[in-house]
């Protein structure tokens, strides 16, 4: 019965989680009038299909959702190779000043966006990467907030087994590829996904990197549509 009930308290939590996003998808069916409608009515009289046709005539949301996905899915690549690199070499490698760049590497994560957006501006401008898909990867390949998660992780994977791959004749590369990282995939997936859903939902970057329609992503061709559909928002 204990677990009946935690169960139910979940299925509860679950529906009102999702009420929002089942309204939502309700009213994309629904004409300005019904969506306007007071008392509301949950389920539209008659499906309609416009709003979807209006939205992909009044914008190239196919060019947006590929935009998005070609950035999130290079940039989380990118980063999970790079990170786990660096991490591998905090954490199992020993070289001049290790813990003082390890330090610095931190610092970076208490440096707010807004500080560093206009230097950064200006020196991808120089380099000629303004609009480009460059200006939205290159500077997010790299995280400090990655490298400190897996260093983390990989310092709790025993050493016994670098030492047993050493003697079956594994080069450090090879512990990194053949050990570290398949025994690093649950803190790899969590990188991945903090990582995902950051370059997703990346607004303030893509804003002020890129200029043409064809470049832009979905977090901000998205404000753009709902200034220039109409004074009046349809929702």
């Amino acid at each position: 019965m204990k677990k009946a009930w935690i169960h139910l308290l979940l299925i509860v939590g679950a529906i009102v989680m999702i009420i929002p996003f089942f309204w939502m998808i309700s009213t994309s069916f629904k004409s300005y009038l019904e969506s306007m409608q007071i008392p509301p009515t949950i389920f539209p009289e008659q499906l309609r299909l416009e709003n979807y046709a209006g939205v992909f005539e009044s914008a190239d949301f196919l060019t947006y959702y590929a935009n998005t996905i070609f950035v999130t899915v290079v940039r989380t690549a990118a980063q999970l190779f790079l990170c786990s690199m660096a991490a591998y070499a905090f954490a199992r490698l020993e070289f001049p000043f290790k813990n003082t760049l390890f330090i610095l590497i931190l610092s970076v994560l208490m440096v707010p966006i807004q500080v560093i957006l206009i230097p950064n501006y200006a020196l991808l401008s120089q380099f000629g990467w303004i609009d480009t898909f460059y200006a939205l990867i290159v500077p997010g390949i790299f995280s400090a907030f990655g490298v400190f998660l897996l260093r983390q992780f990989f310092m709790g994977i025993p050493k016994e087994l670098d030492e047993a791959a050493i003697i079956d004749g594994c080069s450090k590369w090879g512990v990194y590829w053949r050990v570290i990282l398949p025994n690093a995939k649950p803190a790899l997936v969590a990188l991945g996904i903090f990582t995902v859903l950051a370059s997703w939902n990346d607004f303030m970057w893509p804003l002020v990197m890129t200029n043409s329609a064809d470049m832009r992503v979905l977090s901000v061709a998205l404000p753009i549509l709902k200034v220039n559909i109409q004074q009046n928002i349809r929702y």
